[in-house]
């Protein structure tokens, strides 16, 4: 949607300085001492017509190599998946696009159902109890997960796969630093998480173990293995999980997690650059009290209508701010939103079908990169992402890919120094197979 900046005209400037009593601009400053006032002119460009301006943007956009012109393998956290058309449809109405917080029931009760019908179906798909009306991004929610994990064991340990995503793991330091916690990672083996290891390194004093469900490298780790591990020593299992995976995969909380977090960015929320996202967080019912952010719930008015309310908030910025589970004021609404649009137009056969034709898709380009040479250090069960290995340093193969109009997969090298010239690949259900067969054969025998 194009949104136009309509600058004030000289009547409106007039107008202004007229209401506030001033005759100038200059008056209006007049506090300001005359030896600390730059009176020469600004080192900008010169203003440009709309046109023009339009021009010069649009060149630089090009220069972006996007999802629309390009075919897209790079996954690692944010998918190229198909939005269905009346997402942005529903997004665009004022009623949702300008709403504020809705602090007030009795006219925001389209905003509170809306949130709340996210947070149902964020519990359909985890097999959870309760969910929250939505975080910042998935990142930040696996940590709010460890803070509440701490807060309700009382404990200062956090064991953490070394296979969760590595800006997961990054986001989880910064937060756990300020609550001065110990974060331990649990190495990888065959590209899932080592269970001999993190048997040994559970204790009394380990207040969660974080596991992510499938792992940044795709790989199914084995939560039914993990779970009575983290649960003998009466610590949280917590389980973060692409939402989309989970329209194949058992829900995290039928393998008893204690809290799911994960990103909704593959349901309606287009890549733009990593971000805006929106994270969701789903808990067991002991834990609903403990939830950070806000919950909407639903009621009866002195009618008996059925009515939405935001309930059960312990927050900073409320009146029981010093009992707040987190200093977290906001939830993204918006991008919520166009999670449930996308979600309610696929229904239940769409997101398993979708589901099922990135894990199909993906499997057929592993199975065809192999034939060529191509092979994966891991041989355990995978989603639609999957890593290969190359014979030479991943960037510049991605530097051939991209002249052929290719964005090729995540260079694991950057956060693994063992898995220097390896590509994690994402195959989602927009991949045509004859897209697969070209990458498959640009890519080759790793000479890209």
């Amino acid at each position: 949607m194009l949104h136009r900046y309509l600058p004030m005209t000289e009547e409106d400037k007039q107008e202004m300085l007229k209401t506030i009593g001033v005759a100038s601009i200059d008056e209006l400053f007049a506090d300001i001492p005359e030896q600390v006032r730059f009176r020469g002119e600004l080192n900008v460009k010169r203003a440009k017509s709309e046109p023009e301006l339009w021009k010069e943007l649009s060149a630089l956009a090009d220069k972006n190599a996007n999802a629309r012109q390009y075919v897209s393998f790079l996954g690692a956290g944010v998918y190229d998946h198909y939005i269905p058309a009346v997402v942005d449809h529903v997004l665009m109405r004022s009623e949702f696009y300008t709403a504020y917080t809705p602090y007030q029931p009795e006219i925001s009760q389209g905003e509170l159902q809306a949130i709340f019908e996210f947070q149902t179906m964020v519990c359909e798909l985890t097999g959870m109890d309760v969910a929250n009306s939505s975080m910042y991004d998935g990142g930040t929610a696996l940590a709010e997960a460890v803070l509440l994990s701490a807060a309700h064991t009382k404990r200062r340990k956090v064991l953490i796969s070394n296979a969760v995503h590595p800006q997961y793991r990054e986001v989880v330091r910064t937060y756990a630093n300020g609550q001065r916690l110990e974060v331990k990672e649990i190495p990888y083996n065959g590209g899932v998480t080592d269970l001999e290891v993190l048997a040994a390194e559970m204790g009394d004093d380990v207040a969660c173990v974080v596991i992510q469900y499938p792992n940044f490298f795709g790989q199914i780790e084995p939560l039914k293995a993990i779970e009575p591990l983290v649960h003998e020593k009466k610590s949280l299992f917590v389980v973060a999980s692409n939402p989309l995976a989970l329209g194949v995969l058992t829900p995290p909380g039928e393998f008893g997690a204690d809290i799911v977090v994960g990103d909704m960015q593959p349901f309606g929320i287009p890549m733009q650059f990593g971000g805006p996202h929106c994270g969701y967080f789903a808990v067991k019912a002991p834990l609903m009290r403990k939830i950070p952010g806000r919950l909407v719930g639903q009621t009866t008015d002195e009618e008996g209508r059925r009515g939405f309310v935001l309930t059960l908030q312990a927050r900073e910025q409320h009146i029981r701010r010093d009992k707040a589970t987190s200093n977290i004021c906001s939830n993204q609404a918006l991008n919520a939103l166009a999670a449930s649009v996308a979600l309610s137009a696929l229904g239940k056969r769409g997101v398993k079908e979708m589901a099922t034709m990135n894990m199909q898709k993906a499997h057929y380009a592993k199975s065809e990169l192999q034939k060529r040479g191509l092979l994966s250090p891991f041989a355990g069960p995978f989603f639609n992402e999957f890593v290969i290995r190359l014979n030479q340093p991943v960037d510049d193969v991605n530097a051939r890919l991209r002249q052929k109009g290719i964005i090729g997969g995540y260079n694991l090298g950057f956060d693994y120094p063992e898995l220097a010239n390896h590509m994690l690949v994402a195959v989602t259900e927009l991949r045509t197979k004859e897209e697969i067969d070209r990458f498959v054969n640009e890519l080759g025998d790793g000479h890209a």
